[in-house]
């Protein structure tokens, strides 16, 4: 695991440099700025409808007497999107964007709650 997080952390910022001096070298630097802004405005906009709509959801299912697991995750979900969005880049954001959208959100949950399944198995 830790070889993968030195990864990230390292390769990550690099991708990004990349991809905002090319962006900055075909549409040009203060044209970049402002599309990360919007970008950013775009994100942080979804992140807090989906996050009240999860907020929403939890609650109503704390109310009906279930257990809010899928929305928990949805939570956790939108919670890290919100940090990437947080990060400066296109990468970052994309990958945000694309995690507050709730069809690209169900796979990814499934997947998680797949893999926390998996973990308590071994336990």
């Amino acid at each position: 695991m830790l070889p993968i997080l030195i990864a990230l952390f390292i390769g990550v910022p690099f991708a990004e440099i990349y991809v905002l001096l090319q962006v900055g070298q075909a549409i040009g630097a203060i044209n970049t700025l402002v599309l990360l802004i919007l970008i950013s405005v775009v994100g942080a906009w979804l992140a807090k409808r989906e996050g009240l709509g999860v907020l929403r959801r939890m609650q109503r299912s704390i109310d009906s007497g279930r257990v809010p697991g899928t929305e928990l995750v949805d939570g956790f979900l939108i919670l890290l999107a919100g940090a990437l969005m947080l990060t400066p880049g296109f990468l970052t954001d994309i990958l945000a964007i694309l995690l507050l959208l709730p069809p690209v959100r169900a796979v990814v949950r499934r997947e998680v709650r797949r893999r926390v399944a998996r973990r308590i198995q071994i336990i």
